[in-house]
């Protein structure tokens, strides 16, 4: 580390900061090495007190952590792809600015950790799968995961050859490798993007299934690899080889799929007979999941990957206990888990291994996203009911992610004997896919799902929960100003009487776990909760925040007492926005319709005389105006047409040129 590349490196003031901090390190002018600990300690914080090895692992944790959680707030914050943050502050931390040391960050329990952890998001991935979903779309899942894979192995495997001239051995390892996409780059990409239709569905199982398949699929080559390398069994040959795979790849499916199957059926048998108190419930799920991911891997190598997600699917479609708040505690747990991984992988590179990054790569780069992935869904969809625009955005929807980058860093470790030289490139050109993919992905499969109309640009829609009368008379009047409009009730005949009205209207329970994926969620970017009952009102709130921004929650106060700012008001974290101005409430609201009130557009430019006109108007001002009559605002019309949700009343600010969208009351038109 005293010359070249790693001495260049730490020689920053960060670098010579940090080296204060870790134990038995002082920063010498020029270099940055280790000196004894007795010497260091003179520059300890601590006088007179030597860090020990516990605190530098303590130290490298919190960085990883705060550096994880701290670029995937950015990543939202400035709207960008996580994934990319990720892998350049763990590059930074890394090589570049010392704070990570890379030669600290090897060993078997750093790949046991990154093993588990992807073990723990597949199984928190196969939680979202619904196999409802598949009656339509299921034939072209299974397409994508075996025929589509395989094309992309081979098409991949002969582009790194002839392309980046690896050996055959190596680019066939690494087409398996990149056949995964994965559910951490995937959900979040189709979240932003919202497509309608199936191809959501399609693109959501096959990047979660894919992992798993594309992992085991590369541990067999991995393996087969290291047996013919192997001086002692290389005499087997070729044939032996391929009845390893055969042999390996049946194990392997046959003890993923028992112990899933074990495993979720104890865990359902504990849960539905109370054996576990609410408080441990998250625990334990974890605890099964990860008994059954090591035992797996035990029984048959790296089959755990496979057994929790399999796992984690059978969880989800059965009808016996609920996995709503398991499914919270693994999102939260997942945010944890793939910003310490892409932290810990990235910071692993060297300055060096930029070196690899040349014209060649990004040549393989257009290969894979040009070429490989259109022919690969193009086939895998023959014979399917897709049409062209459906094919086309999904030959745009194969982003790498958290498993590949392991999955690599993993076998570079252990090929490193066999392979000395070769296998310094392979994870530079690994996590230059990663990156390239999720760039080109991530900031173009939007506005492309929009040109195909696929996607709507600006989901302005309005999902009203509830279909009273009153609520379907402000629907309609909103439906008719050219607003998608689409309305959820339990009760039948509400939702009959407003399929009538020509109004969309779904019935479904909207706390059931299943009520997201049974409605078509394309154009609606905004909810209105509209139910005579403030609890089930609040968890509602809590339930659709998976799929709505918390600006874009609204709800309704049931009576005068829990309104903004009433006696019975539901705790802010539990709760939408107040809806139409905090101090109407749901009965009020229906007593006006009942006893004859309409929902009428107004235009104040008429309203009001020329000497009266001002910039913009407050409700107060508005109240008093039309005082002779009772008017509840709703929602104002902007000259250039967006509807916008009367909320908090003292931010509410109406222009001349704007239109009101209001209650009135019976006098109004007398």
């Amino acid at each position: 580390m005293a010359s070249g590349v790693g001495a260049r490196h730490n020689s920053t003031p960060i670098a010579q900061l940090w080296g204060k901090l870790r134990p038995g390190s002082c920063y010498h002018p020029g270099s940055f090495v280790r000196l004894p600990t007795k010497d260091a300690s003179r520059l300890h914080f601590l006088p007179n007190r030597p860090r020990t090895v516990p605190e530098s692992v303590l130290l490298d944790i919190t960085v990883v952590i705060v550096l994880g959680v701290g670029a995937q707030w950015a990543s939202w914050r400035f709207r960008l792809p996580s994934i990319l943050l990720l892998l350049l502050v763990g590059f930074l931390a890394g090589p570049v600015l010392g704070l990570l040391d890379p030669q600290s960050l090897q060993g078997d329990w750093l790949f046991a950790f990154v093993s588990l952890s992807i073990g723990i998001i597949l199984f928190e991935g196969g939680l979202s799968l619904r196999l409802s979903e598949l009656r339509e779309v299921g034939t072209t899942v299974l397409t994508l995961t075996t025929i589509g894979a395989l094309i992309t192995w081979g098409l991949g495997a002969a582009g790194i050859h002839y392309i980046l001239e690896y050996n055959v051995s190596l680019s066939i390892l690494i087409g398996a490798i990149l056949i995964v996409t994965g559910p951490t780059v995937v959900v979040p990409l189709l979240r932003h993007v919202q497509p309608k239709g199936r191809v959501g569905t399609i693109a959501k199982w096959e990047g979660i299934t894919i992992d798993p398949i594309g992992a085991i699929l590369a541990v067999l080559v991995l393996e087969t690899l290291l047996l013919l390398n192997d001086p002692s069994r290389a005499e087997a040959g070729v044939s032996a080889a391929i009845e390893h795979v055969a042999v390996g790849l049946g194990l392997e499916i046959f003890v993923a799929l028992g112990i899933s199957v074990g495993a979720t059926m104890l865990l359902i048998f504990v849960l539905r007979q109370r054996m576990v108190p609410d408080f441990l419930r998250n625990a334990v799920t974890l605890m099964v999941v990860v008994a059954a991911f090591v035992v797996s891997n035990v029984l048959q190598h790296e089959s755990g990957l496979l057994a929790t997600t399999l796992m984690g699917i059978a969880l989800a479609n059965q009808p016996f206990v609920s996995v709503q708040r398991i499914v919270e505690f693994k999102e939260n747990l997942q945010v944890l888990l793939i910003g310490s991984l892409f932290v810990l992988l990235s910071a692993r590179l060297e300055l060096s291994a930029l070196e690899y990054i040349d014209f060649r790569v990004l040549v393989f780069l257009g290969l894979l996203i040009f070429i490989v992935r259109p022919i690969a869904v193009f086939v895998s969809a023959l014979g399917s009911n897709l049409d062209w625009e459906e094919k086309a955005f999904l030959s745009w929807m194969a982003p790498r992610g958290v498993v590949a980058a392991a999955v690599a860093s993993l076998f570079a470790f252990q090929l490193r004997p066999v392979y000395p030289e070769a296998v310094d490139g392979m994870v530079p050109v690994v996590f230059a896919v990663i990156v390239g993919t999720v760039a080109i992905y991530g900031l173009t499969a939007a506005p492309l799902a929009q040109w195909f109309g696929l996607a709507d640009p600006n989901p302005n829609g309005f999902l009203f929960v509830g279909a009273a009368p009153w609520v379907r008379m402000v629907a309609k009047r909103v439906q008719d100003l050219g607003v998608d409009v689409s309305l959820i009730d339990n009760n039948p005949t509400h939702v009959q009487q407003a399929q009538e009205e020509g109004l969309n209207a779904h019935q479904a329970n909207v706390l059931s776990e299943t009520v997201l994926d049974e409605i078509n969620l394309y154009g609606l970017g905004r909810l209105l909760i509209t139910i005579p009952n403030d609890e089930v009102a609040s968890l509602t709130a809590l339930h659709f925040s998976e799929v709505f921004e918390s600006t874009d929650i609204h709800q309704l106060a049931a009576g005068p007492d829990s309104r903004h700012g009433g006696e019975d008001e539901m705790p802010r974290h539990m709760r939408g926005r107040p809806l139409f101005g905090g101090s109407t409430h749901y009965q009020s609201l229906k007593e006006h319709v009942d006893g004859g009130g309409t929902v009428a557009l107004l235009t104040l430019a008429d309203d009001y005389a020329e000497d009266e006109q001002q910039e913009y108007y407050t409700a107060d001002e508005l109240s008093d105006h039309y005082d002779d009559f009772s008017l509840i605002p709703l929602f104002v019309l902007s000259e250039g047409g967006a509807l916008e949700v009367v909320s908090e009343m003292d931010q509410f600010r109406l222009r001349p040129e704007d239109r009101l969208l209001a209650l009135l009351s019976p006098e109004a038109h007398e």
